[in-house]
């Protein structure tokens, strides 16, 4: 199994030096503690780990992709449903509403992570610099943990790259550092991304390796993920090839939602917690069923943001037979004919959970008045766990987590998994001459491992497959905004709608009626601007080499 499952281990513990923040406090002033530090291996390693904490803050479990809750919800697959004024309530909303409100200073704030990246860099830097400086303990562990953080400043300039395309190049040759630094062009950014990575994919270890330290294979994933982005298509191919020769495997049809879960075969880059430290996460607190009574296992809560019925509208029938014909439902009237759900394919099953879905032993009540509940948008302002669009999100919450133990939860975040490295592959392979046999074979196995048939196809259509298995295999992972961002796609898709729910009212006679009803009060807006995020004002007020990106000026 090549799972590399990542966790935080504490200095002081570890060196058995009493208090780790006393000890780690004195390594960025003291001369003599970098050179304890990263001269002897056991200490040098322990140093990394530190870094692997940017896996949990950029994950779907923080606030590290966005400040006002998942990036889902700047999309048409969730909805927050609260009114308050507060991230993970009405701030999704009016970030997706557009409009006057997307200033620099607030795009900076909700959706900008400028400043704590580039402390992550200088973080990393210091590390590498240091290592060169003092480390003495032999070729091979010298490089690897050099790898190991050269990958992960790749992965945080991924990031910056991904939201502001021209950003301001640091490596570890602290003696370049200047106070006014002028931005890198796309292209030079890009190249440092894919250098950092591709020699993280030479040096780290291919198979599993003691302390679940990083992998040849994670960094060649994110290389092939990164040079999509950069639009480096054989970069990119020839990324996710590497992984595919390693040996991981996909989970079976019976066992998709494994795919998320602990010790995941498919799984190549998690980031696991522990309920035994302070290491822990609240997603299940903000997403369970309103009916977990998430808050101490007594009030109502959770339910915070929950899939739009647009998003439950994108998948086929298990059958193979193609997409559902809605049509019945989109009824303000309603109707008491009850939706396909059971005919869904497997993947509807482990995302999204319905009305009379089974959830912990019990049927999810998502009607009006039901365990679960329906808070329409805008008129309750504190839905208190009740569901804005009648569905609950399965895929990422914890089954297993009992509120009345413990509040805190610890199922693991899954940053790179097999399935998205062979769709990198197939969307790598479409833009290439020749490739377009792999491109079918990477999509037909993504379907076929939940049952769905599939046709090879080519030109527009085989990128429509792409685009669609992105949505539905990925869905909730992190992806889908930053996917529509970078295929210039979000201007189009997002703007002049509205998203939907289904309330549902129970009737006398135990039948259901199903209401489509809006979960927004006005049109969403994408303007393009917001294919780049704005430079944040303290860098423009501190730097004298840079200017605002034109789309801001």
């Amino acid at each position: 199994m090549k799972t590399k499952v990542l966790s935080i281990i504490l200095l002081g513990a570890s060196l058995g030096l009493g208090s780790c923040s006393d000890y780690l406090d004195m390594t960025p002033t003291d001369r003599a503690s970098d050179k304890l530090v990263w001269s002897k291996l056991d200490y040098a390693e322990q140093a990394v780990n530190d870094f692997y904490r940017y896996i949990d803050y950029l994950g779907a479990y923080r606030d590290g992709q966005c400040l006002a809750g998942m990036t889902e919800a700047l999309t048409d697959q969730l909805k927050y449903g609260s009114y308050n004024y507060m991230a993970k309530c009405q701030i999704p909303s009016e970030i997706a509403y557009g409009g006057s409100v997307l200033t620099v200073n607030y795009v900076s704030t909700y959706l900008g992570n400028w400043g704590t990246m580039y402390e992550y860099v200088r973080r990393v830097n210091e590390g590498i610099n240091k290592l060169k400086k003092y480390a003495s303990f032999g070729q091979a562990d010298e490089e690897r943990l050099e790898a190991e953080m050269r990958f992960f400043r790749g992965y945080l300039y991924t990031d910056l790259l991904k939201r502001y395309k021209e950003v301001i190049i640091y490596d570890e040759n602290l003696d370049n550092i200047k106070k006014d630094m002028p931005v890198s062009s796309e292209a030079d950014g890009w190249n440092f991304v894919y250098n950092d990575l591709k020699y993280a994919g030479e040096h780290l270890p291919v198979d599993k390796t003691p302390n679940g330290r990083l992998t040849s294979g994670a960094a060649y994933a994110m290389l092939s993920r990164a040079m999509l982005y950069a639009e480096r298509w054989d970069d990119a191919r020839i990324a996710a090839e590497k992984v595919m020769g390693m040996g991981y495997e996909l989970e079976a049809k019976e066992d998709y939602s494994n795919a998320f879960k602990a010790g995941s075969k498919e799984a190549i880059l998690q980031y696991c917690y522990d309920k035994s430290s302070t290491v822990t996460h609240d997603f299940d607190g903000y997403m369970v069923p309103g009916g977990d009574k998430a808050l101490d296992g007594n009030s109502m809560t959770g339910g915070f943001g929950t899939p739009t019925q647009e998003m439950v509208e994108s998948y086929e029938y298990a059958d193979g037979s193609g997409f559902p014909d809605w049509s019945a439902w989109h009824t303000a009237e309603g109707t008491t004919t009850t939706p396909p759900y059971a005919k869904l394919e497997p993947r509807f099953k482990a995302t999204i959970l319905y009305n009379g879905a089974t959830w912990k032993g019990r049927p999810i009540e998502s009607f009006v008045n039901g365990t679960d509940g329906w808070a329409a948008w805008k008129t309750d302002a504190k839905p208190e766990g009740r569901s804005t669009t009648g569905y609950y999100l399965r895929k990422l919450v914890d089954e297993a987590h009992n509120f009345t133990s413990i509040q805190a939860s610890t199922q693991p975040w899954t940053e790179i998994r097999y399935a998205e490295v062979l769709l990198n592959h197939a969307e790598a392979c479409y833009h290439l001459n020749g490739y377009t046999d792999k491109a079918n074979k990477d999509i037909k196995d993504i379907r076929n491992r939940v049952g769905l048939s599939y046709t090879d196809k080519s030109g527009d259509d085989l990128m429509k497959a792409i685009r669609q298995e992105r949505k539905v295999e990925l869905a909730y992972e992190g992806h889908y905004y930053w996917d529509m961002r970078r295929w210039k796609l979000s201007a189009t898709a997002f703007t002049g709608i509205r998203l939907h729910g289904m309330k549902i009212e129970k009737n006398a006679n135990g039948s259901f009626t199903y209401i489509y009803t809006e979960c927004d009060d006005k049109d969403r807006n994408f303007p393009t601007k917001m294919y780049r995020f704005p430079m944040p004002q303290a860098e423009l007020d501190n730097n004298g080499a840079v200017t605002q990106y034109a789309e801001w000026q």
